[in-house]
C-alpha cells in the first residue's frame, strides 16, 4: 500500500527541524499504512516523539569502540550509499523517531502471560512495514529536494553479525540512535523507556542536512529505568516468559530462542501471522508508557 500524504516542500531555513518533525507526524497522522489491518481501520501508533542528532556526536564513535563489529557509524554508512560525495561526520545529521503503541494494543498484551496479544503480532509485522515506509518517505522526500539522505538500516552498509562484548548485533540500531537524539535512556530488558513508555518502535533516517541536536534530559544511559536509577522494580524480569532477564540483564540467546521457538509457531496458529514477538516485558511494567523515574 503505498502512501497518499503529500508534503510540503522544505524551505530554506535556519533550523528545518521543525519542519521535519512535522513531516514524520504528518505520515503517521494521514497514512493508511498506519493501519492494524482488521476489518475495521485501527491505528497502529500514537503521535511520534522525534529527535536529532549529529552524526559528529562523540557516542557514535563510542558506540563503534565498544560494541565493535559489525556495528557502522552514520558517516561510514554514507560514504557507503554516496560513493561520489566529500562529506564529513559534521555534515550530517541523524532524524530519530520514537512510534508509540496505542492504549488498545498495551491493554491487550498486559493480560497475556505467555504469548503475544494479536495487537501486538500485528504491530510486530505491520508497524515494522509501516516504520520502514516512514523511513523511505522522509528520506525519499529530502532527496528530491536536493539534501542527500538515507535509511540506515536499509544502506548498503546494513549488515548483521556478532560482537564480541554483546552478541547478536546489526550495523545499525534504531534505539542507540534514538538515545543520542535525546528520546530515552535503556532499561534492563535492553528496551529504550521514552517519555511515552518503552512500548514503542523507532526509526532513523540520515541527511546531509544541519539541523540543532535535540538536547539529552539525561547523563547516563540507564537514567530512566528504575532498577538502575533507585535499585527497585525488577517487573520486567517477573513478566519474561522465557526466563531471559535477570538482574545481570538481557540474554539475548534465550530470548531470541523463546521468540523464534515458542512465538513464532503461535501467532502462525493463532492468528496467521508469519511473524515473531512478545512484548511482555514492554507491558504491565511502569515504564509502559511513560519515564517512571520522572516525579
Amino acid at each position: 500500500m503505498e502512501s497518499t500524504v503529500s508534503p510540503e516542500p522544505l524551505k530554506p531555513q535556519k533550523d528545518p527541524g521543525p519542519a521535519i518533525e512535522e513531516i514524520i507526524r504528518e505520515f503517521c497522522r494521514s497514512s493508511p499504512e498506519n493501519d492494524l489491518l482488521f476489518s475495521a481501520s485501527e491505528p497502529m501508533f500514537d503521535e511520534p516523539l522525534v529527535g536529532f542528532s549529529s552524526a559528529a556526536d562523540p557516542l557514535y564513535a563510542f558506540f563503534k569502540k565498544d560494541i565493535g563489529d559489525p556495528y557502522t557509524t552514520p558517516i561510514d554508512h554514507f560514504r557507503a550509499a554516496f560513493l561520489d560525495r566529500t562529506i564529513t561526520a559534521e555534515d550530517l545529521s541523524v532524524i530519530a523517531w520514537v512510534l508509540p503503541l496505542t492504549r488498545q494494543t498495551k491493554n491487550d498484551n498486559r493480560k497475556e502471560t505467555a504469548q503475544p496479544s494479536e495487537r501486538w503480532a500485528r504491530t510486530r509485522l505491520f508497524g515494522e512495514k509501516f516504520n520502514v515506509a516512514l523511513a523511505n518517505y522522509v528520506a525519499g522526500i529530502l532527496n528530491a529536494q536536493g539534501t542527500d539522505a538515507l535509511v540506515p538500516s536499509l544502506s548498503p552498509a546494513a549488515r548483521a553479525g556478532i560482537s564480541q562484548k554483546y552478541g547478536m548485533a546489526t550495523s545499525w540500531s534504531e534505539r542507540h540512535a534514538a538515545f543520542v537524539s535525546g528520546l530515552g535512556t535503556f532499561g534492563l530488558c535492553d528496551g529504550l523507556i521514552t517519555k511515552k513508555g518503552k512500548a514503542m518502535r523507532c526509526g532513523s533516517v540520515i541527511a546531509r542536512i544541519a539541523v540543532p541536536p535535540t538536547p539529552r534530559p539525561y547523563a547516563g544511559h540507564h537514567d530512566w529505568c528504575l532498577f538502575y536509577a533507585k535499585g527497585t522494580c525488577k517487573a520486567c524480569i517477573q513478566r519474561c516468559p522465557a526466563g531471559a532477564l535477570s538482574k545481570q540483564g538481557h540474554d539475548k540467546n534465550r530470548c531470541r530462542e523463546y521468540l523464534f521457538g515458542v512465538t513464532k509457531p503461535y501467532i502462525l496458529e493463532k492468528y496467521n501471522i508469519d511473524i515473531y514477538g512478545c512484548g511482555l516485558c514492554q507491558t504491565k511494567v511502569p515504564c509502559e508508557s511513560k519515564n517512571p523515574v520522572k516525579k
